[in-house]
């Protein structure tokens, strides 16, 4: 497969709100983990704004990260790229001497230029072959999965990871369809998605959309892996230190906000107890008390900026 680097020099959303937010003293060091560094476009305009700023930038797709160290040389000796899961920030952390830093963003999600490359399968606008895998190491492709997901895996992903209402009837027809003919191209779930539900109503998002969204989080293991990364982001945070969190649909930010909700209050008890008994302490405090998302001049330099939330949190 040819890998145009260029791809993914793409500009990174709500920069402007990250710059805002995740700040540092420009006088003295700073360690910032970006657990998503995809192309390194947030990362470089942290680096450019703070020379003093270390950076470790972490992700599991090798494309992306070919193309963030191209961008990065200009700050080479301080940016270390290591290829891995944001869930496990806090072990790669330990393993390059870090027990702790300053900031931590996390930018959620499949990202623009993996979406533009038609061998990756991400989108059902473009044939390609089903692969969807953010690390391609991985054995688990989205056309192996569909082939061999029971109806129960099936019904799952599709009721809970594309908020589908007709995900029985779906996960029904992928599994009478790859008895006679497997899944192996995206145009194959474009057809599913068609033959159930057919076109979707004015205003709403296109009914493959949903589909592949369901399928690309149960191949990655998207939202458990989120829920890790959270909880290991908060062991790693110095006091005064800020997490930024980038989301781009509903079942991702209803997660960092409700993680930011409970880590950001004293008492976690039920509301009828007379008595705290669960002696949980808050770890953050709110930042932005709503998600951020993108302004109008955003929109018309970057219309994929719709979707995105920006949710940011400070340890205490």
């Amino acid at each position: 497969m040819s890998e145009n680097l260029n791809q993914f020099h793409h500009l990174p959303v709500l920069y402007r709100e990250v710059l805002e937010h995740l700040t540092f003293d420009p006088a003295r060091p700073a360690r910032l983990i970006d657990g998503t560094v995809g192309g390194g476009g947030h990362s470089s305009k942290l680096l450019e704004k703070y020379p003093k700023l270390e950076l470790l930038g972490i992700d599991r797709d090798d494309m992306a990260l070919n193309a963030a160290r191209e961008r990065l040389s200009f700050a080479s000796s301080r940016a270390t790229l290591v290829r891995g899961n944001y869930s496990e920030l806090a072990a790669i952390a330990v393993e390059h001497g870090w027990d702790s830093v300053d900031g931590i963003l996390l930018d959620i999600g499949v990202s623009s230029p993996q979406l533009d490359c038609a061998e990756r399968g991400f989108s059902w606008r473009q044939d390609g072959p089903l692969d969807m895998r953010m690390d391609r190491r991985s054995s688990l492709t989205a056309g192996r999965w569909l082939n061999k997901a029971s109806q129960e895996e099936l019904e799952h992903a599709f009721r809970n990871y594309g908020e589908l209402h007709q995900a029985r009837k779906l996960a029904l027809a992928v599994m009478e369809r790859r008895e006679t003919s497997p899944f192996a191209r995206t145009a194959d779930l474009v057809e599913i998605a068609d033959k159930v539900m057919g076109r979707a109503r004015p205003g709403k998002l296109p009914h493959p959309t949903l589909l592949f969204q369901a399928v690309r989080i149960a191949v990655n293991d998207e939202l458990r892996q989120l829920e890790i990364g959270l909880s290991e982001s908060v062991k790693l945070l110095s006091s005064g230190g800020r997490i930024g969190v980038i989301s781009f649909h509903s079942l991702e930010d209803r997660i960092v906000k409700n993680f930011f909700r409970e880590e950001s209050t004293e008492c976690i008890c039920p509301p009828k107890l007379p008595v705290c008994c669960c002696n949980h302490k808050a770890s953050l405090t709110l930042v932005t008390r709503k998600a951020l998302c993108a302004t109008k001049a955003e929109l018309e330099e970057n219309p994929r900026a719709a979707c995105a939330k920006f949710r940011v949190a400070q340890h205490v």
